[in-house]
């Protein structure tokens, strides 16, 4: 190197290394200055008097003010600060405005989204709203507004999006509740059900009604009977041995991944009653199962305000609210604990839409013919012209799919109407005991949900929350159906005196985990959305029903019971199957789960090949009858949220050779096989079998929104640890990669000290803050973290703008 270019490189890199310091300290500086404010004061518009916003050392934050509308005021400046992005995705979601966020990446679910004009909805929702529910979504927006203002730097994703945050509008609220919708009712999509009709278009009745039949070896319905048992088609209604056999795919299995019991957005809660806890209060257990993401959907919160109606004249409510409305979703307000699971009744109809075969924009009601009307949207997509969808909308919903034989189908949806929205679910912070509650559950604005209650006097109660119930009439609606004849269709909501309802059973127990809960004319009334197996309810009862008392801890070990009772019966078909193999690798195989601990530990070896082998089996059964429905419609995959464990069960031990694939020369062989295909597949690992953990496969996963856009060794420093986790579907403690117990509430009404409240991916969305993660390690390993916050951390005050003086204003008036 000459001399002359040294000298160039000991000016240049100073200032090099200065100019790369001074840009890491820039954006050093805008990445910190969107941390939400912590401590001081701050003035707020429209306040009637201060409100203090306390932390712990978890983040919790506790709101105390003298009304419940300077609280919202408060939770909104609070939920802005910690999780705008969040919030704004959420709304954005359901809206189909994502793209205009995040680019074409989001493009497709916009689509899907947009076509049930969800802002529409809502805003007509919000105008008919009682004045004083849109005062409180109002003043909660201008909490918003103002904490998103007082960032001193707008939230860092924008800053990684190189994007500006849009302020907050009181109907956005809704939209976060129809994001809850989306979650809560297959993506507004109904899908099973059009899945069910394709299947009914190839195959005989008879048949899809064995293939898709509950299973009441597993079922726990809280009243009722068990469902009957599955009826086995003889060969005069099908016989698969004149078909040709069926080839394996990956398409196929692909197709039959829904009939394996995926996750599915849900939860269990349990209650039992006074006489069970030794204290007298009744107890409640609620742990929402959704995908979990950074930050955490749910927000710790404590609210205190003033309430005659409350203990003491102070009304203070502990649980999690959901930020982007003021409301507490689950907790306990002193009085009455509160819990949810998804219900999984029946809430979305296909509708035949017979055209006029003379003006195709014409369609038949039964008054005559109606005019279809389309909507231009324009889908703003972030570097790209707009994107127009055209949505034809029917008096009955949008436009969204085809019948089996090529009709177009309107998709009517709770969501869709303006009715089900509202802000009444408020009023539980109020409500005194367990038949309040369930009398208000008919009125709630959301989707419908199994409401647990239990109430500080030992009374326990469930029924169904949510003021959108359909009536039905003439048609069946598991299958599209011509709703333009006179009285079919649906013809109203249902009466809150209609609700099915359980009061303090005989047992003190009551338990829901998105299974059939009733029969008869309350299941008519429901419906059925795609019930689970039932396998995880039947686990939590039993277990409630092994102990003679209760403690809070007592419940969060019935919430991480991860043993594999539904699994047992494969263990044993495993072994009996194997028994006289020869094949050195079956025999490993049944050597490796002859020992069965049956649980879905992180280090178990048995469960995951007894699982894998249960899925093999599975698919190779059903392989046959799903294949014969592709071949005529090529987007057919098995109807989600429709375990199909009865029929397979009662197939390989009744072993019928008209139902069995001609691949096969008998049904020994199609066990032997989906054994070897367990070794073949999982052996061929590093380690072979022995080394194929159920943690190597089961890993929490959860990441926050935008750590996939950035280099791995940047991403993985917001999300959380990638850990092995226990558990899995079909039993109570549900966990899968991304997906799980979004909390674990355990509590006693009136004694909240003992309470417990687990919580994953912590309360703020800030990389920086201290409460970024916070308590998630203790949700990762089933430690119990407190319900009730801890000493306060930090304090923010938030006081009313001072009022001109009359003196001021004299002299303002005096020099205008």
């Amino acid at each position: 190197m000459t001399t002359r270019r040294r000298r160039i490189l000991r000016i240049a890199l100073p200032s090099l290394l200065a100019l790369l310091l001074a840009a890491f300290l820039v954006g050093w500086y805008l990445f910190a200055g969107s941390r939400a404010r912590l401590d001081g004061t701050r003035q707020a518009t429209g306040l009637s008097a201060a409100v203090s916003i306390r932390r712990d050392a978890l983040g919790t934050v506790t709101i105390e003010g003298k009304n419940r509308t300077d609280i919202s005021y408060a939770l909104g400046y609070v939920h802005a600060q910690e999780r705008f992005f969040a919030m704004d995705l959420m709304r954005r979601m359901s809206a189909g405005e994502l793209s205009a966020l995040v680019g074409p990446a989001a493009l497709k679910v916009d689509l899907n989204h947009r076509r049930h004009r969800l802002r529409a909805v809502v805003e007509a929702a919000y105008a008919q709203m009682a004045p004083a529910a849109k005062h409180e979504l109002d003043r909660y927006r201008d909490g918003v507004n103002a904490g998103l203002a007082d960032l001193r730097v707008r939230p860092w994703e924008y800053l990684l999006l190189g994007s500006q945050p849009q302020p907050w509008r009181s109907e956005d609220s809704a939209l976060v509740i129809a994001a809850m919708y989306l979650d809560l009712n297959s993506d507004g999509r109904n899908e099973r059900e059009l899945r069910m009709a394709q299947m009914r278009a190839v195959l005989p009745g008879s048949l899809v009604d064995f293939l898709l039949a509950p299973d009441p070896d597993w079922e726990a319905p809280l009243s009722g009977r068990l469902s009957r048992t599955p009826v086995l088609p003889a060969a005069s209604v099908f016989d698969l041995r004149p078909l040709a056999p069926t080839a394996a795919s990956t398409a196929l299995t692909a197709t039959l991944a829904p009939a394996l019991d995926a996750p599915r957005p849900g939860s269990n809660n349990f209650a039992v009653a006074g006489t069970l806890t030794g204290n007298g209060a009744a107890m409640l257990a609620n742990d929402m199962h959704l995908g979990l993401r950074v930050p955490n959907i749910w927000f710790r919160t404590r609210l205190r305000y003033p309430d005659a109606g409350a203990p003491g004249g102070q009304r203070d409510v502990n649980g999690v609210s959901l930020p982007g409305t003021p409301a507490v979703i689950v907790g306990s307000n002193g009085q009455i604990a509160w819990g949810f699971t998804n219900s999984y009744g029946d809430w979305q109809d296909w509708v035949r839409v017979l055209r006029d075969p003379h003006d195709a924009s014409r369609y038949k009601v039964p008054d005559g013919w109606a005019s279809i009307e389309t909507h231009d949207e324009h889908i703003r997509v972030k570097g790209r012209p707009d994107t127009i969808l055209k949505v034809e909308d029917t008096r009955w919903g949008p436009i969204m799919g085809q019948d089996a034989d090529g009709t177009p189908l309107a998709l009517a949806w709770i969501a869709g109407r303006p009715h089900g929205y509202n802000l009444d679910l408020m009023q539980l912070e109020h409500t005194p005991d367990v038949a309040a509650a369930l009398d208000l559950a008919p009125h709630l604005g959301m989707p419908p949900q199994n409401l647990l209650v239990a109430d500080s006097h030992g009374n326990i109660g469930w029924t169904l929350a949510g003021n959108s119930i359909p009536l039905r009439a003439g048609i069946d609606p598991l299958l599209p159906s011509d709703w333009s004849k006179p009285g079919s269709g649906w013809q109203g909501w249902a009466a809150a005196e209609r609700y099915p309802r359980i009061e303090n059973p005989a047992d003190g127990r009551l338990w829901t985990a998105n299974n059939r809960t009733v029969d008869g004319d309350a299941l008519a009334l429901l419906g059925n959305g795609g019930h689970d197996l039932g396998a995880r309810a039947q686990q939590i009862r039993d277990d409630l029903r092994a102990r003679p008392s209760f403690t809070p801890g007592n419940l969060l070990d019935i919430q991480l019971d991860n043993r594999a009772v539904f699994l047992t019966r494969w263990q044993r078909l495993l072994q009996h199957t194997l028994a006289g193999s020869t094949d050195p690798a079956l025999q490993q195989l049944r050597q490796l789960t002859a020992t069965w601990r049956g649980r879905a530990a992180v280090d178990s070896v048995d469960y995951r090949l007894v699982r894998a082998f249960r899925n093999q089996v599975s698919e190779a059964v059903l392989a046959p009858f799903a294949a014969r429905v592709k071949q005529r419609y090529a987007d057919f995959s098995w109807p989600g949220e429709n375990s199909a464990e009865a029929a397979v069960w009662t197939l390989i031990h009744a072993r019928p050779p008209q139902l069995l694939d001609p691949r096969y020369p008998d049904w020994h062989a199609l066990l032997v096989d989906a054994a070897k295909q367990v070794t073949t597949e999982l052996g061929r690992q590093p380690g072979g079998l022995a080394a194929r953990s159920w943690g190597e496969r089961n890993r929490a996963d959860i990441r926050h929104p935008l750590s996939a856009a950035l280099p791995r060794w940047l991403g993985r420093h917001i999300d959380m640890p990638d850990q092995p986790i226990p558990g899995d579907n079909n039993m109570p403690h549900v966990a899968a990669p991304g997906f799980g117990a979004s909390e674990h509430l355990d509590v006693a009404p009136g004694h909240e000290a003992e309470a417990i409240l687990n919580m994953p991916g912590g309360q703020s969305d800030h990389p920086l803050s201290p409460y970024f993660g916070a308590g998630h390690a203790d949700w990762a390993n089933g430690r119990p973290t407190p319900l009730l916050p801890g000493a306060a951390s930090h304090t923010l005050t938030l006081r009313p703008v001072p009022e001109p003086s009359p003196t001021a204003d004299a002299r303002g008036a005096a020099t205008d």
